[in-house]
């Protein structure tokens, strides 16, 4: 698969649609240069096939049929294998209209280029062996990213760091694999005897680097992807004063009139590192009121979806049956408990909350004052990071597809284990040892197969 020829030349709009400044079309394959000469006049008359490699040179686009000039653009050259594909490449800067971006772009189409598919740039940057699939999903991360902390696990998966933990390993397999292969092919060599005991050692040490990998894949999973986030209560306790405190913005109406929120507000917010889809939803009560009702029947499916529920309730009243319902809505949630109001005077029986939700942290706070907001930003970070926190992000595993390899992996090394206990025969051993290698290989892209690359690359934007 990595060593497939391809020979057709590839054009998309890399910028967002929209008007802008600039306007990216990027152009690769063998024959870019020379297709991009005959809608391109330098100022100085040069064609680009002329051209030293990394250049910006200066002129215009003229339109194949009536030789109008469309644009004044900035053509970026640069020749393989020195570009991001390992391909000729020509980027087109011109003006950020989409009318002029896409009459660029259909003379492209014209002179033989076909349209690129979704994430075709970085798939042949892949197939040309520049980066493995792992850094390759990378790209999208980094694109996607929403904090620091989610940025920083992107780039060092970008980097190459995640794949050089998975290639250790995958080195280390071989290397018994090929011993236990050559002891087994050609006993008449003398090759050494294999120590088992020495064996079981290397195959308990990559084990216990991919449970810890494991331990980081939810971790990661809410660094890229954020986690779900549902601010619920009775009206008037200080959802909507929360969820503002949260984004550092008067994103919500707050007053003191109950039932303000009667739809659901979604917004993300990063709470130092961690992005947060937060849910500001209604007021959860009875209610005769259509309209009301509605708002609260969606605040309680958010409660059921949930990946975290942020639970308040007004501590300077005494609880009641609003209270009681909202708290056996709780049981079996990861959720933390909010005593709002405590600069007033408290009424709040906080003994029944521990009784009901005793797995729930409960925190008490002014949305008011200000106070509280630091710890509960540490509850927060610890229900996510799980006490795992590394002084490198880009370790943690971030894709249900790496978690499935790695488990799976796991899987064929403890089969192997298993068999030399009982003394099965080398070549049985190797076939598990071997089935590791390859499903580690599944997350550098070494040993995966065509369909799951295509697959992965499908979920890329046009011209990226």
């Amino acid at each position: 698969m990595l060593n497939k020829e391809i020979n057709d030349t590839i054009a998309a709009i890399a910028t967002p649609p929209g008007e802008g400044g600039i306007g990216i079309i990027r152009v690769s394959g063998k024959n870019s240069i020379n297709i991009v000469d005959k809608i391109f006049v330098a100022g100085d008359k040069r064609a680009l096939s002329e051209r030293h490699s990394h250049r910006a040179i200066y002129g215009k686009i003229y339109d194949l049929h009536d030789k109008r000039v469309i644009d004044e653009v900035i053509c970026l050259l640069m020749r393989e294998p020195h570009s991001y594909t390992k391909e000729n490449i020509v980027e087109v800067q011109c003006h950020g209209g989409m009318v002029v971006l896409r009459n660029i772009l259909a003379n492209l189409l014209e002179n033989g280029v076909r349209l690129a598919e979704p994430g075709e740039f970085t798939k042949r940057a892949f197939l040309n062996g520049r980066i493995d699939l792992a850094q390759a999903q990378a790209v999208m991360d980094i694109i996607r990213a929403k904090t620091e902390a989610s940025l920083k696990m992107a780039s060092g998966h970008l980097s190459g760091y995640f794949s050089s933990q998975i290639n250790q390993m995958r080195e280390l397999l071989l290397d018994v694999i090929v011993h236990y292969e050559a002891v087994i092919d050609f006993p008449e060599e003398g090759v050494d005897e294999i120590d088992n005991i020495q064996v079981m050692e290397k195959i308990g040490e990559v084990r216990s680097k991919i449970g810890n990998m494991l331990a980081s894949a939810n971790t990661g999973r809410i660094l890229r992807d954020g986690i779900v986030t549902a601010i619920v209560g009775k009206p008037n306790v200080g959802k909507s004063s929360l969820l503002n405190l949260l984004l550092r913005d008067e994103r919500a109406i707050v007053t003191d009139v109950p039932g303000t929120t009667r739809d659901s507000i979604e917004e993300y917010a990063d709470i130092d590192g961690i992005p947060l889809r937060i849910i500001d939803t209604a007021g959860i009560r009875q209610t005769e009121d259509r309209i009301e009702k509605i708002g609260v029947d969606k605040s309680l499916t958010y409660i059921k979806k949930a990946g975290l529920i942020l639970a308040l309730f007004d501590a300077s009243r005494k609880l009641d049956t609003d209270d009681q319902k909202i708290m056996a809505l709780l049981k079996n949630k990861n959720a933390v408990i909010v005593l709002n109001k405590s600069d007033l005077p408290q009424a709040f029986d906080e003994n029944c909350m521990k009784i009901n939700c005793p797995d729930s942290k409960i925190i008490h706070m002014s949305t008011v004052e200000q106070d509280g907001l630091t710890e509960l930003i540490q509850i927060i970070k610890k229900m996510v990071y799980n006490d795992n926190i590394v002084s490198n992000e880009g370790e943690f595993v971030n894709d249900v597809r790496q978690a499935d390899a790695l488990k799976k992996a796991d899987s064929h090394l403890s089969d192997a284990l298993k068999g030399l206990d009982n003394d099965i025969p080398e070549d049985l051993v190797v076939i598990d040892l071997r089935s590791a290698w390859e499903k580690l290989g599944d997350i550098t892209g070494d040993t995966v197969n065509e369909d799951i690359i295509n697959e992965i690359f499908s979920r890329f934007c046009i011209g990226k």
